[in-house]
């Protein structure tokens, strides 16, 4: 083709949707496995022994050092050595979660080891129960350590899907190169694709910023929910 053609575009922005839609469930499945799974992992850093924490080091380490499009080949071809067959779509989620389970679980450690000591003590101390404490001190200081690097890892994850295409899976890049091979036209095409992946990553950072917004409200307001918490650490009532 000899210019530009938005029209054509148009015509074909069915397989995006389709290959969008692909994208998000693919992308949403993979991080609530590869999430919980990351939880698991930072947890068991802090159990005691050497053990675990050596176990998660070489773990974490090794998938943190190679590209993800390795290690997408390795559970891909490694699984039916194993006897276990699985659907494209279904290994192409466990290759995600898998890979970015490693680095949720060093962003999970860092908020838990970042939150300063002693916190719960002074929350049951003046008068919180343990799930109050954990509620309204814990949480709200671990989810506002985990936002910002959990944002950044999920917009990774995003644009990390379209290595998925390798493996046949419909997601967006592989409806890209599809609609490329039938087209010929690959300005056209890959402007489109770049496009819709800027607009998944967008909304992503704009509910992570809602979120981030929401829990950088006023400690205080949470601490005032228990009456006995507020007696002894409000200064204004101190005041009175």
């Amino acid at each position: 083709m000899s210019k530009f053609d938005p029209w054509l575009i148009v015509e074909y922005a069915p397989h995006l949707a389709l290959g969008a839609w692909r994208t998000i469930y693919i992308v949403v499945a993979a991080f609530l496995l590869g999430y919980a799974f990351g939880i698991v992992l930072a947890l068991l850093s802090f159990l005691p022994g050497r053990l675990p924490r050596t176990l998660l080091t070489i773990y974490s380490v090794c998938l943190r050092s190679i590209p993800f499009i390795i290690a997408l080949f390795i559970i891909y071809y490694g699984l039916p050595f194993f006897g276990v067959r699985l659907p494209t779509i279904y290994v192409a989620i466990v290759s995600l979660a898998v890979y970015k389970s490693a680095y949720y679980a060093e962003a999970i450690r860092g908020a838990i080891v970042a939150l300063p000591r002693g916190q719960f003590e002074s929350a049951r101390a003046v008068g919180m129960s343990p799930a109050q404490a954990f509620r309204h001190v814990i949480a709200p200081q671990i989810l506002r350590g985990l936002i910002p690097p959990s944002t950044n890892l999920t917009l990774m994850l995003i644009k990390e899907s379209s290595v998925l295409s390798s493996i046949a899976v419909a997601e967006l890049t592989y409806q890209g190169l599809i609609m490329q091979g039938n087209t010929y036209a690959a300005l056209e095409v890959f402007t489109a694709v770049s496009a819709v992946y800027w607009a998944l990553c967008s909304m992503t950072a704009w509910l992570a910023h809602r979120l981030e917004a929401r829990s950088n409200a006023p400690q205080a307001a949470a601490i005032q929910r228990n009456r006995i918490a507020a007696r002894y650490l409000s200064f204004e009532r101190v005041g009175k």
